[in-house]
């Protein structure tokens, strides 16, 4: 039996943390049970890329695998893990099927029992009004952070000035940069000079 895998975590953050190893020991774990080899070229990852978009590397590779090589099945751990919008999740796992290739979530394996389909819609429907919440607060936050000055409205410093890569939105980062600074200097002179 050919078979992939696929997961994926939103932020770099999370990806330091080793969620997507959590989730691919979880998927290893089960093909294993499951008696099932699994080859190094059949594991697809995205460390860091939103589930709200449908371009990211290794769900682009896996669909490419997909179309080209036969693949019995492919194990995902959750739904929201191969797409945090709902009409996306329908379409990716109707393309994969397409190409004979069985999606199973390892957190609520799927049957075309109409019950199971209500089920999978209203989780889609939860993880999207999940992603949203979450987009909401975080603008919140960051807004609330520009507004008491303790976050830099930029990622790129103006010219003459350099961040701290450690904090580099944080504006008691922020440094002079004395060669660019000089530079500034001499153009507002010659701008100021009257001759």
């Amino acid at each position: 039996m050919q078979i992939a895998v696929y997961a994926r975590v939103s932020t770099q953050r999370q990806a330091q943390f080793q969620t997507t190893e959590q989730q691919l020991e979880r998927l290893f774990a089960h093909a294993q049970a499951q008696g099932w080899s699994l080859q190094p070229e059949r594991v697809f990852r995205d460390d860091g890329y939103s589930g709200a978009h449908l371009r990211r590397p290794g769900l682009e590779r896996l669909r490419d695998a997909v179309a080209t090589a036969r693949l019995d099945r492919i194990l995902i751990t959750a739904p929201d893990r191969l797409a945090r919008n709902f009409v996306h999740q329908v379409l990716l796992v109707e393309e994969l099927e397409k190409y004979g290739a069985e999606v199973v979530f390892l957190d609520r394996p799927m049957s075309r029992d109409p019950h199971d389909q209500l089920l999978l819609q209203i989780r889609g429907a939860v993880a999207e009004y999940e992603r949203t919440l979450i987009t909401e607060r975080m603008r919140r936050g960051r807004l609330r952070k520009l507004r008491s000055g303790t976050l830099l409205p930029w990622t790129q410093p103006p010219y003459g000035y350099r961040l701290d890569p450690d904090r580099p939105r944080d504006p008691a980062g922020v440094r002079l940069d004395e060669a660019e600074a000089a530079v500034v200097r001499d153009l507002f002179a010659r701008f100021t000079d009257e001759g």
